[in-house]
This record gives structure tokens, C-alpha cells and sequence, in this order.
């Protein structure tokens, strides 16, 4: 099945829409802090949309669906154990000390709790990542709509793109947020027809699990406790993904704290990744389902890689008009990946090294003018890293390898920084720095063949507990014999010198979090 005009009405009206929506905002962008920050003044509905809109991207919609149709019921702990925890953590233990910190980025916060030497590593990182990252959405959507209409890299990267950014260029962050918001509609409403007709056409859930092979079926049933060789064990997926990689991205990544920190109020701030986490525990029935369903539709046929998943299953199922939204939905998720690291990455550019290292004091419309060029930047090197995602099979087995090289790392210097008050400035820089190197050294002997795992997804998950132990040993040693921070420049950086007494955990916080808690214990348990 092809699109026809109404398929193609519908994503013209959807690019449309979103060009409006940066031309709206453009006005209201006359301020760095608004150009780059959204001005914190945001309602927590919207930054809770947006916090799960951000996520929403390659990783979530084309690449949770293919990862289940390559591993099945396991990918299900991408979000009760490789998700939810985390989300609760950073709710509340790490957003107060990002709150009072009055840090307006990630990296900020590393240069107050350590020094500028480490903000400068993390920014470097958290850049390459973020590029990676938007280029793998700009890879996944020629590979989804390439194949599927014979639409080269040119035709669906390029106008995208250009998309992308004008409605950032415009608008800044503000901008973004309100069309994740669009996304996230889109989103919603171009796969719930999907799950819907899966159901209907297999007559209920337990009936599609029937059909699948018993390794397919189940998310621990078989699975060894410790087998690096085999392709998924059990400390891998708790310690490396459930632990290391979950915590180091959802409790670090700057795209999803930036979401956050953008809400009116310390309570809209903490509770956005909280109510967040209710939203996410119910998205398989999205994404993983229709990768299930594929291993029995297509079940003997040939497919040309696994990231052909969710558009095939939309070709099957969906008729023309309902074909085009479904298209939308996989086009949104994709350009809501791209736009929220686009702009995030233009935002510690502008934020942690040209304004900090280059020039101070320059008035706001002169960096609300330097991030739009970095915007372009961005977007041109987004074009470019596309193609370094050629080179996986598998779009989440790619992310979680880039997760694996940076984030788990900084998640050890993170959680030391904020939960400890004697690691030291230089402690946090070579902690860092080693880990990283670690990981890219264990990534290198992978490729090589020098190491051996049992799938790509089993070497990232302990390519990232390699990372993080690395790092947290290299932390302690350096801190042994460095002096340590004064302790008047530590307040409100560390979880026990927060001065502000209004940050407190209220209780409906707590009911909340033990409530996704149980959920999340109970699927666990019930799709064992």
C-alpha cells in the first residue's frame, strides 16, 4: 500500500502546524532565558507532556518496537525496570538539589559541585551524544520511509530538517515544548488504532502470547542469572540496564531535566518526571505490542532489518487516511527526538561554553542570536552523523551503545557529587574522564572481537557497568589525596546541604511514587 493525496494532506497540515507554532512563539523569544530556557514559567502538564514527548523519539517509538520484535517480551524492561525506578529517583532525591542549585543546565551543575575543567568534559559529551542522537532520528526516518516508499535519505531527511529547524531557530526552547506537546497527540493517536486492531485481530493479549516461542514470550522466565555469552542475564538487565544505563539517562540526560527544571514552580518541577512516570508505565501497550504482533505476522518472511517493524505493521492493519496519521505519529515521534536535542545542544553550546568561556557579558538578543546559528550548526551536523547509524541493524541497540559510553559514567560522578560531600573537584574530572575511556575501550574490543557477548544488547549493558565502576573507582582513589571543596561552596550542591527549606517531598508525592512503584512490580511479575 502506498500513500495517496489524503495520507500526504495530513503530514503537510502536521509540518504546517508546526511552523505555526514557532511563528507564534518567535515573539515572545526576545530573551536568552526565554530563547533558551523557557523562561521556568511553564504548567507542569505541559512540561510533563514535553518530559515524555522528549523521549518519544527514535528511542521510544521506532526503537522500542523493534528491539520487541528482536527480543521480544525482555524489551519490557526498558520501562519497568530500565525506566520507572529512575524516573522515581530523580523525582525525589535528585530534582531538589537540581532546584536549589539554581543551575540553568546540566553541565552548570557539574561546574558548582566540581570545577570548570569537569563541566567542560560533560559539556563535550553530552554534545556528541545528543548529535548522535538527533542524527539517529534523522537515519531512522529515511530508513522508515524509505523503504516502505522508495523515498531516498534526500526526500525525508533533508525537509524534515528544515522543519525542525525554522520552528526552533524561532522559537527556542518554548517552541519546542508546545510542539512536543502536538507530538505527543500525534503520537497517541496514530497508535492507539494500532494496539486496537492487534487485539481485535488476535482476540486479546494472552492469545498473541500464546503464538510466540517460549524465549519470546517471557521477560525472565529463562534467562540465566549471570551469562555474559548468552543474549540477555539477569545482572546485565538489573545492574547494567535497570541501574546504570536507566539512572545515568534519566536522571543526567539535559534534554529530559531541561523539560523540568522549565516548569513555573519547585512542586511542578519535581512532580513533572513523577507524573511522568504513571504515563510511561502504560506505553507498551503502544510500542512493544505491535513488535510482538510482528513476530507472528511476518513470521517467515524476509524483512529488511528490524526498524521496518512499526511501519510494516501500520501497512498491514491501516487503511489510507488512518495510513497518513499513523505516518504522522511515526514522523512526530522522530522530530520531537531531533528538536529536543537540537535544542538542548544549542543550550549548553551557548549556555556552558560561549557564554562562559567566550564572551560573559554580552547582551541577551546577542545569545538569543549565537544559539540560533548554533541551531543551524546543529542541524547540519545531524545531517551528517545520519550516517554513522548505517552501521547498526538496530536503532536501540545503537542508543544504548552511545548510552553505555557516556551517560553511565556521568552517572557515577553525578550521584557521588550530589550524595557525597567529600569527593573532590579533581576526583570528578579524572573519575569522568577514565570512565569514559573505559567505555570506549571495551566498545573498541567488542567491535573487534577481542570481547564476546551473546547479542549487541548484553555488551552494552555491561559495557555500562564497566564505565560506571571505572569511574567511581578512579573518583575515590583521586579524592583520597586531593583536597576537598570548601564546605560554604558546597550549599544547596549536595542532597545533605540543601539550605532551602522549602523544598520538601510532600506526601502526595510519596503515595504517587509507591503507587507507579507496585504497578511496575506487579507487570514484572505477571509477564514473567
Amino acid at each position: 500500500m502506498h500513500l495517496n493525496l489524503i495520507d500526504y494532506g495530513i503530514i503537510g497540515t502536521y509540518f504546517a502546524i508546526s511552523l505555526l507554532v514557532g511563528w507564534l512563539v518567535r515573539r515572545k523569544a526576545t530573551s536568552a532565558t526565554i530563547f533558551l530556557h523557557a523562561s521556568r514559567s511553564l504548567p507542569t502538564a505541559v512540561t510533563t507532556i514535553a518530559f515524555v514527548a522528549a523521549n518519544c523519539g527514535a528511542l521510544e517509538i521506532v526503537g522500542i518496537a523493534s528491539a520487541s520484535a528482536k527480543y521480544g517480551a525482555k524489551t519490557l524492561h526498558f520501562y519497568w525496570i530500565g525506566a520507572i525506578p529512575a524516573m522515581l529517583f530523580l523525582a525525589l532525591f535528585m530534582m531538589p538539589t537540581y532546584i536549589s542549585s539554581s543551575a540553568l543546565t546540566v553541565p552548570e551543575f557539574l561546574k558548582l559541585r566540581y570545577n570548570e575543567a569537569t563541566r567542560q568534559l560533560s559539556v563535550f559529551c553530552s554534545g556528541i551524544v545528543m548529535i548522535l542522537v538527533s542524527g539517529i532520528s534523522l537515519y531512522a526516518m529515511s530508513e522508515v520511509l524509505g523503504s516502505s516508499f522508495g523515498w531516498s535519505f534526500t526526500q525525508t531527511a533533508f525537509p524534515v530538517a528544515a522543519v525542525v529547524f525554522l520552528y526552533v531557530m524561532m522559537g527556542g526552547l518554548t517552541a519546542t515544548i508546545y510542539n512536543e506537546l502536538l507530538q505527543f497527540l500525534l503520537i497517541l493517536v496514530g497508535l492507539l488504532p494500532l494496539t486496537c486492531f492487534i487485539l481485535r485481530d488476535f482476540q486479546g493479549l494472552s492469545s498473541l502470547l500464546d503464538q510466540l516461542s517460549p524465549t519470546m514470550r517471557h521477560t525472565w522466565t529463562g534467562v540465566p542469572l549471570f551469562s555474559p555469552a548468552s543474549p540477555l542475564d539477569v545482572i546485565g538487565i538489573v545492574m547494567g540496564l535497570g541501574f546504570v544505563l536507566s539512572f545515568g539517562y534519566w536522571c543526567t540526560d539535559f534534554l529530559l531535566i531541561q523539560r523540568a527544571l522549565a516548569a513555573r514552580s519547585v512542586s511542578g518541577a519535581r512532580s513533572t518526571p513523577l507524573w511522568a512516570s504513571l504515563v510511561k508505565i502504560f506505553f507498551p501497550a503502544l510500542v512493544v505490542l505491535p513488535g510482538l504482533a510482528a513476530a507472528v505476522v511476518f513470521r517467515g518472511q524476509k524483512m529488511n532489518g528490524y526498524d521496518q517493524t512499526l511501519p510494516r505493521m501500520m501497512m498491514h492493519y491501516y487503511q489510507h487516511g488512518l495510513l497518513g496519521l499513523g505516518f504522522t505519529a511515526i514522523l512526530a515521534s522522530l522530530m520531537s527526538g531531533l528538536a529536543g536535542n537540537i535544542s538542548a545542544v544549542t543550550t549548553i553550546w551557548t549556555h556552558d561554553i560561549y557564554r562562559a568561556s567566550f564572551a560573559p557579558n554580552k547582551n541577551d538578543m546577542h545569545y538569543v542570536s549565537v544559539g540560533r546559528l548554533f541551531t543551524l550548526l546543529a542541524v547540519l551536523l545531524s545531517i551528517a552523523t545520519a550516517y554513522l547509524a548505517l552501521t547498526y541493524g538496530n536503532i536501540m541497540d545503537y542508543l544504548q551503545f552511545l548510552f553505555s559510553l557516556f551517560n553511565a559514567p556521568l552517572l557515577a560522578t553525578f550521584l557521588l557529587g550530589m550524595f557525597t560531600t567529600w569527593v573532590t573537584p579533581q576526583g570528578g574530572f579524572w573519575g569522568l574522564l577514565i570512565g569514559i575511556f573505559s567505555s570506549i575501550a571495551h566498545g573498541v574490543g567488542v567491535r573487534l572481537r577481542w570481547i564476546g557477548y551473546g547479542s549487541d544488547m548484553s555488551a552494552n549493558f555491561y559495557g555500562a557497568i564497566i564505565a560506571f565502576v571505572c569511574c567511581m573507582t578512579v573518583t575515590l582513589l583521586v579524592s583520597c589525596v586531593t583536597p576537598v571543596k570548601p564546605p560554604e561552596l558546597l550549599a544547596n550542591l549536595t542532597a545533605e546541604n540543601l539550605t532551602d527549606q522549602s523544598i520538601r517531598t510532600p506526601r502526595m508525592m510519596i503515595v504517587l511514587a509507591m503507587c507507579a512503584a507496585l504497578i511496575c512490580i506487579a507487570m514484572s511479575i505477571l509477564f514473567r
